[in-house]
């Protein structure tokens, strides 16, 4: 499932100042979506790149001669200002039949946006899903509840748009019930905030590998090969790198270049990764060849404990260098192997810690993730292939 994070920006908010402040921010962090009033649409499509709803209804907004002409949004969204946002009261028995004309003659997505207020709310919303390609719901002084009574019984009828304050707050809407929301509505103005939030929807995206350790049964000097040095246009932490092998069943941690040497400054966006015919893994669970890589591709980038992100290649160098052929065997038996260049700045992952190529040795065991399938054009597929 893809999470989206909705950034709220209407006139709760504050002047068009503070909106605009709050609306920067949110295109810099990355959201996905920003809620604002009709008026707003042209203006903050003028900030930057960004979908935008906007709440349905606000006809109380004198233009100005300056102010450019009303846009359409991307998403209209109804319930502000009347059953929705509790301005017009709901009977506390209420069961259902409450006017969503308004919400059944808008052309295009169209959202809904409910206060749960109580249990005729949890109701009201129910029934506005039904029409509704996103459902926003807000809790007050119960969060959680509700928003697992309308996972539940919603289901993947509507698109639950999670109202939150905080990015601990979207964390747990994205896990609610497991399946959790499929996108919250932040109301925050703290940058920092905003991009955690944001943060929050790349981890549930992120996928996590099981990596294993291999016994390592050969370290051979070659002569020289093409190597790859990938530059990312993202800085890697101390424990973080890219999975390259010469095979795909089995693939190398390679650590990124974040460590000092006496010799040569660390270079945290780097990671020499090995020959050109040497495979990758990439953010979709495919692989590429090295060789194949350029500026604004996408690779994955995994740490010790298999936990990945996406970053993209800022840049590739291919030189001429000496190399090492590094085989290793894995619990089962099966033999997998790579090169990488002889040079005491690529590391490996072993046991005993991050160790340099140049020392490494048999009977050391190295990190890897293997999986027993082959791969055609990149992608897994169910055939034998032989590599060795």
């Amino acid at each position: 499932m893809t999470r989206s994070v909705w950034l709220l920006a209407d006139d709760s908010v504050g002047d068009w100042e503070a909106r605009k402040r709050r609306i920067t921010a949110g295109l810099e962090a990355g959201v996905d979506r920003v809620l604002v009033d009709e008026r707003d649409v042209a203006t903050v499509r003028e900030l930057g790149e960004v979908s935008v709803a906007a709440f349905a209804g606000d006809d109380v907004h004198v233009m100005d001669a300056e102010e450019p002409e009303a846009e359409e949004p991307d998403v209209v969204v109804v319930g502000k200002d009347g059953e929705g946002d509790g301005t017009v009261d709901l009977p506390a028995d209420y069961a259902g039949s409450a006017d969503l004309t308004t919400l059944r003659r808008t052309d295009g997505p169209a959202g809904a946006y409910v206060r749960i207020l109580g249990e005729a709310y949890e109701a009201f919303a129910e029934e506005a899903a039904m029409d509704a390609d996103h459902l926003l719901v807000v809790g007050e002084d119960w969060q959680i509840i509700p928003l697992e009574n309308l996972i539940a019984r919603i289901g993947d009828e509507t698109e639950i748009v999670a109202g939150v304050r905080t990015a601990a707050e979207a964390e747990t809407a994205f896990e609610t019930l497991e399946q959790g929301a499929d996108a919250v509505l932040l109301d925050a103005d703290d940058p920092d905030e905003i991009r955690a939030t944001v943060e929050a929807r790349d981890a549930t995206e992120r996928e996590h590998l099981d990596l294993q350790r291999a016994t390592v049964t050969a370290v051979e000097q070659t002569g020289s090969a093409d190597r790859v040095c990938v530059d990312t246009a993202s800085m890697l932490d101390h424990d973080e790198g890219m999975l390259v092998g010469s095979m795909s069943r089995g693939l190398f941690f390679v650590h990124g270049e974040t460590a000092d040497s006496p010799y040569v400054e660390s270079r945290p966006f780097r990671v020499n990764a090995g020959a050109v015919h040497a495979y990758v893994r990439t953010p979709t669970g495919d692989t590429k060849y090295l060789s194949e890589l350029g500026a604004g591709d996408e690779v994955q980038i995994v740490d010790t404990a298999g936990h990945t992100r996406s970053t993209i290649v800022g840049r590739v160098k291919i030189e001429s260098r000496p190399m090492f052929r590094i085989e290793a065997e894995t619990d089962d038996g099966d033999r997998v192997e790579t090169l990488l260049q002889n040079a005491e700045t690529i590391k490996v992952a072993t046991a005993a810690g991050r160790t340099a190529v140049t020392e490494l040795e048999e009977g050391d065991e190295v990190l890897l993730y293997y999986e027993d399938v082959a791969r055609h054009f990149g992608e897994a597929v169910e055939e034998s292939i032989i590599e060795k």
